[in-house]
């Protein structure tokens, strides 16, 4: 009787072990949660980079410049200065509205990789191309938006210093996030970062085009 009692307590035993085993052997098994990967330092760097530089480029074309230059229009179908200004600092704040409400806040779908044809280097130097022109959506044309050019310098320097602040700071999976562009198709998040960059560039040099133009005032 003793020995049939030993048995089954061993037996127990033995099944108690064994299914302990295959509860670590499926805990182990199981594929794990995904992990955020935030900005290598170099991405890092290269996004602040060209935003600090875009910045200042911008800022310094519209410098000191008087109420006839800001106004002055190469012709009837044409933006002024204070208009290619305008737009400049709206999209500021509708892109990184958009990356931050709406991209950023979008399940990670790191499948989305492969279509995305931009590269980084693309986005950089294809977008500042004025030899490629392209019409400005309504919400990003100009409508006499700020009551002077103190205020929408004031606007510019808040917006692009929110997407300083946040290229510095953030760890955000920014490479795992996409959002389509109407023309360059998708992108992910980081890449939606250097287009507010690049496309302040590519405005900053038509302001320089304004400036070119036989009729610009003097003064």
């Amino acid at each position: 009787m003793k020995n049939k009692s030993k048995i089954k307590f061993l037996a127990v035993v033995c099944l108690v072990m064994t299914l302990a085993a295959a509860c670590v052997a499926q805990t182990t098994d199981a594929p794990s949660a995904a992990v955020a990967k935030p900005m290598t330092p170099a991405e890092r760097e290269a996004a602040l980079k060209s935003l600090q530089a875009t910045r200042d480029a911008f800022l310094q074309s519209i410098a000191g410049l008087s109420e006839k230059q800001w106004r002055f229009k190469p012709g009837p179908d044409r933006w002024s200065i204070a208009e290619v200004s305008e737009h400049i600092t709206v999209s500021e704040g509708v892109i990184f509205g958009m990356i931050e409400n709406k991209i950023m806040i979008s399940p990670a779908a790191p499948e989305k990789r492969a279509e995305v044809k931009m590269t980084d280097a693309d986005i950089l130097t294809r977008i500042p191309d004025r030899s490629h022109k392209a019409q400005a959506p309504e919400i990003l044309k100009p409508t006499n938006r700020f009551a002077n050019r103190d205020e929408l310098v004031k606007t510019f320097d808040q917006e692009r210093s929110q997407t300083i602040d946040y290229v510095k700071t953030t760890n955000d999976d920014l490479r795992d996030h996409f959002g389509p562009h109407p023309a360059l198709g998708q992108l992910d998040a980081y890449q939606w970062i250097l287009l507010i960059s690049a496309h302040s560039e590519r405005h900053t040099k038509q302001i320089e085009e304004v400036k070119a133009d036989p009729n610009y005032p003097k003064d």
